[in-house]
């Protein structure tokens, strides 16, 4: 994973899109990225993406920079995670965004096969 695919991951909205019988897509703000450049997201509000996963596992990650329209499309497999320091890294960040109200429920953790650069044009191109 480049620095440019990096730095976008961690300013921008990530959406999530999943599928089984209907495609499912969720826009997450509870993320981060490992330095060996697995995706993680804090499972706040993911009952039908956690659906489609026990299907088939599959996942793509879409993020944009809306002023230079830069972006990548992310694809690969995700776990969920219910135990563990990633786990409780979140329920924290969520817990204390939502003053206790709501917290994560575990997190994803999500291995990249694929990266398309997608650009205005016909120049997209997989770089990973």
């Amino acid at each position: 994973m480049n620095s440019n695919v990096e730095k976008l991951l961690k300013e921008k909205t990530w959406f999530l899109g999943t599928y089984e019988a209907e495609p499912n897509v969720v826009p997450v703000l509870f993320k981060d990225v490992t330095p060996d450049g697995k995706l993680l997201v804090g499972d706040v509000f993911l009952a039908t993406t956690l659906q489609n996963l026990k299907a088939n596992g599959k996942i793509a990650v879409s993020i944009c920079d809306d002023k230079t329209l830069e972006g990548y499309q992310i694809k690969g497999t995700a776990v969920h995670l219910t135990e563990g320091p990633v786990v409780d890294m979140f329920k924290k960040i969520v817990s204390d965004t939502f003053k206790g109200a709501v917290t994560a429920k575990g997190a994803l953790e999500i291995t990249p096969d694929t990266i398309i650069v997608t650009t205005p044009g016909p120049d997209n191109k997989k770089i990973l």
